[in-house]
């Protein structure tokens, strides 16, 4: 039902996305989209958190401002238009002592704030109304909204202001106030610098309020955003009391986009069926699979973490118990903000979780560019979905780096086997990496034969799976799924050849829920029994073949020729000779009495 549902949610708003877009380009649009979206979330699970703290206080706010919205002449009215004056009293006594403070100050630099400051707040004044309970306890409890703040910031680790929540904002759009632009600028700048006990800074870097897209002049864009917020206020009224499948309908939505861009999608999207089978891979207990789920996974890394998706598909195979802290790395500047919103999204705390802005090649994240060994980073799950012969241009002091001088650094025409011992150099002993890289990591020479060779040897690859053509919105080729250990109990490798058990879609080719688990099954068990679909290989079998791991040279799906029995066949032709000369005799016997000429 649930899974209906959030289905449901994803076609309503991928049906408001594909309405309101009109000329602008869908990456863009997304952008403004997605962002709607985390606003709705996150005040959503803000005023039901407030709504339990306060219990009656706030019900009270709310019928109260239920019944003075019904009637404009009511007593409910006109005390919530007291409390609005009361409201722009304190903020012109706010104003009064700024103006004394500026007068009293040398600075020009303190009085340019200062400036600022009061200009904002007589915007504040001009804009005040209260529009939703939260707004209305806050006005009639001024004294006490620190300590409230305080409270709720614990229980929900963040905190968004009255006037900034969806509720507000979606009024002033629906009404069309001229201020809604102004307001969304300042509550995504309050939730970026001041919401979360982490600051979120650049949150929202890639949503231009001002920007000539929305429309030539700020009336104009101030409409469009009314427009927007609107309609998305509408396709998400008939799911009002189920906030939990807002996450899911985000992913959505972000699949979407992704497939209407093409190649550019690979830079931050994962396909779920994809994600599901990294995920449940590394899952497992790492020296036992076949025992089923680890009891605990010290720290979880994804270096390429796009989205997040693969962060949280991992998460959600298992109890927030289980699993310690969350790692992603993010070179993408707008993929990087969707990933800490897609976490925030799935109910991630701001604490669980850290999300770095940066370049996983040159290893610019201070966390895991530690040199100290006792203090490096160690992780029981790593999973990763880099960009598929990633050009790059590695320097020579990166063979000294401690992540490739044991290995050797991987070409400039495909950075892949750098992004794998990226990874791998943060694998803790105990810990499970799987990662999905192009067929060419398998059999190519030079540099990568020489890693290959080396972590085949120290017995580091303890499984391949070869994935179906076209899953990808990237790519339509087929590519494979590296599972690497650096303690494991098999010395062999299982070879998993699922490249034809699929079902042809439109676009994309799709994994069914039972091709995952076929596959999760066979490397679980450790499988061999279908010599078309997996096989254990030694490594004395991988060594003859020169360390190379084409996955056809040892399981092939191709129809195997019928064995000739040459002596037998020799044997049937003379039978059938004997057979045409008396079938031939018998007939020109016919013929003769017939008297007609005789076959030669």
């Amino acid at each position: 039902m649930i899974d209906t549902r959030h289905k449901q949610l994803g076609d309503t708003l991928w049906k408001i996305a594909d309405k309101l877009r009109g000329a602008m380009n869908a990456d863009d649009f997304r952008d403004y989209m997605l962002s709607f979206l985390f606003l709705r979330y996150l005040s959503d699970h803000y005023e039901n958190g407030a709504k339990k703290d306060l219990d009656a206080e706030f019900l009270e706010a709310e019928a109260l401002l239920e019944k003075s919205l019904a009637d404009d002449s009511s007593d409910e009215r006109k005390v919530i238009e007291q409390l609005e004056i009361a409201l722009k009293n304190q903020f012109k006594a706010v104003i009064q002592t700024l103006e004394q403070k500026k007068k009293d100050s040398s600075s020009e630099l303190e009085q340019k704030a200062t400036d600022e400051s009061i200009a904002l707040l007589n915007k504040k004044i001009g804009s005040v109304k209260l529009l939703n309970p939260l707004s209305v306890w806050y006005a009639q409890n001024h004294d006490d909204t620190i300590e409230f703040e305080k409270q709720i910031r614990r229980k929900l680790h963040y905190v968004v202001k009255p006037e900034f929540l969806w509720s507000n904002i979606h009024e002033l759009a629906r009404t069309q106030n001229s201020q809604l632009l102004e307001t969304l600028q300042s509550g995504f700048r309050f939730i970026e610098n001041e919401s979360f006990n982490s600051a979120f800074k650049g949150l929202f870097s890639e949503v231009n309020l001002d920007s000539e897209k929305l429309g030539k002049s700020y009336e104009a864009r101030n409409l469009m955003l009314c427009s927007v917020i609107t309609e998305i206020g509408k396709g998400l009224s008939e799911f009002c009391d189920e906030t939990d499948l807002l996450g899911n309908a985000y992913e959505y939505l972000i699949e979407q986009f992704a497939a209407g861009s093409g190649k550019k999608a690979g830079e931050f999207y994962t396909p779920q069926q994809v994600s599901r089978i990294l995920s449940r891979i590394v899952i497992l207990d790492s020296q036992n699979p076949s025992s089923g789920k680890r009891d605990h996974i010290n720290n979880l890394l994804d270096f390429t973490c796009g989205s997040g998706s693969l962060l949280i598909k991992v998460r959600d195979h298992l109890l927030p118990e289980q699993i310690g802290q969350i790692y992603g790395q993010e070179k993408n500047i707008t993929t990087y903000n969707l990933a800490r919103m897609n976490m925030l999204l799935h109910g991630f705390k701001d604490s669980e979780f850290k999300i770095f802005h940066g370049d996983t090649l040159s290893n610019d994240w201070d966390i895991l560019n530690e040199m100290n060994p006792a203090k490096k980073l160690e992780c029981d799950a790593v999973v990763a979905n880099p960009p598929f012969s990633y050009r790059w241009e590695p320097s020579q002091e990166l063979s000294e780096d401690f992540r490739f001088k044991n290995y050797g650094v991987a070409p400039k025409s495909a950075a892949d086997f750098a992004f794998l011992l990226h990874g791998f150099h943060y694998l803790s002993d105990n810990g499970t990496m799987a990662i999905i890289l192009p067929h060419g990591v398998l059999f190519r020479g030079g540099a990568e034969e020489k890693i290959r060779t080396k972590l085949l040897k120290d017995d580091n690859i303890d499984a391949i799976i070869g994935l179906p053509a076209n899953l990808f919105f990237s790519t339509s080729i087929p590519v494979c799924i590296l599972v690497l250990k650096k303690c494991k109990k098999t010395d062999d490798v299982l070879f998993i050849n699922a490249s034809e058990h699929f079902e042809k879609g439109k676009r994309q080719n799709v994994l069914l829920p039972e091709h995952i688990d076929k596959i999760i099954d066979t490397y679980q068990h450790r499988k061999d029994d279908d010599k078309k679909y997996s096989r254990r290989v030694s490594m004395e079998e991988i060594e003859k073949n020169g360390y190379n791991l084409n996955i056809s040279r040892y399981v092939s799906t191709a129809i195997e020729e019928e064995v000739v029995d040459l002596a037998k066949v020799n044997v049937d032709l003379g039978k059938i000779e004997s057979e045409i000369v008396e079938a031939k005799a018998r007939h020109n016997k016919y013929l003769r009495e017939l008297g007609l000429p005789e076959l030669p």
